[in-house]
């Protein structure tokens, strides 16, 4: 990489689609976010979980609440009985063809109890220094301090609250602060894989980028390929030009980790995220699983 003069930031400007909220959305998973949005956010200002971590999980665990375990025991998050549990218990398949799981008499037990058990569990205590609205921190956080066995699961919950724009929720928690560092803007333009970009910083937005850079925010989000209001996290990059169709060289396949999806790969190369997909025949519907190599060209 090398700093790039800042003449020709503005020799780049084209149109890109948003593929992150071009993808269509399941109206039962619009049906249970409308359902649960008020509950998953009464839980994230009382015990500091993230409202979005909150409603993905249970989206994803319950078939936005149409499995047979939600339906029969109002058991949202698919937490099972482990030895301290005292209440009602169901059993169904899953790692063995027994497994035991709780038993709720509604909702609003069952996310109480999700809430508690995180809280309560000494493996997810490092979460809780985690930015509250850092979605993607927490969403890989769960998945490496073993809630789920699926090796795809933080890249899924990522999905959802992106797809179904649950970040947002994230902000109507009560008395965030922002860890008391200073905000700075020092926008130095960068250039590699032939595009002109920015590092984001701290408690950064595409708005500021945009102001700071002189250009309009509904290029940015075009050029990024994401939906208004998108979160920009401190260290991600953002580019002032329309991304190319496949990596440059030498890249010519990536090898997924934990917690990344389509969007943050694609960005990672400079490449249009529906190209990614197209380049590795898949649906927009596919989820990137750790360990999955994806072609680049």
């Amino acid at each position: 990489m090398k700093t790039y003069s800042y003449l020709l930031l503005f020799c780049f400007f084209s149109i890109s689609v948003h593929p992150v909220s071009a993808q269509k959305r399941i109206q039962s998973y619009l049906d249970y976010i409308d359902k649960y949005s008020d509950l998953a956010i009464k839980h994230m200002n009382r015990y500091k979980i993230p409202a979005s971590i909150i409603l993905s999980q249970g989206i994803l665990e319950t078939k936005a609440g149409k499995s047979s375990l939600v339906k029969e025991s109002n058991n949202h998050f698919g937490i099972k009985c482990h030895l301290n549990w005292k209440g009602d218990r169901v059993y169904r398949a899953d790692d063995n063809p027994y497994d035991c799981f709780r038993s709720y008499n509604n909702a609003e037990d069952s996310f109480e109890d999700h809430s508690r058990f995180l809280t309560v569990e000494r493996r997810y205590a490092d979460l809780f220094i985690l930015d509250i609205k850092d979605y993607k921190a927490w969403a890989r956080g769960l998945q490496k301090k073993g809630y789920a066995t699926d090796p795809a699961y933080a890249n899924k919950l990522i999905k959802i609250i992106e797809l179904y724009e649950l970040y947002k929720l994230d902000a109507k928690i009560k008395g965030y602060t922002k860890k008391g560092r200073p905000t700075i803007f020092n926008r130095t333009p960068y250039i590699d894989y032939g595009l002109v970009y920015v590092i984001a910083g701290v408690n950064d937005n595409y708005e500021k980028i945009a102001n700071d850079m002189g250009f309009k925010v509904k290029d940015l989000i075009k050029y990024n390929e994401v939906p208004e209001d998108f979160p920009v996290f401190e260290g991600d990059i953002v580019f002032l030009q329309k991304k190319h169709k496949k990596a440059q060289l030498p890249y010519f396949e990536h090898i997924v980790q934990i917690g990344e999806s389509m969007h943050k790969i694609a960005q990672r190369y400079g490449m249009q995220v529906k190209y990614l997909y197209k380049l590795n025949k898949k649906k927009f519907d596919y989820i990137p699983v750790e360990g999955d190599v994806l072609r680049l060209q």
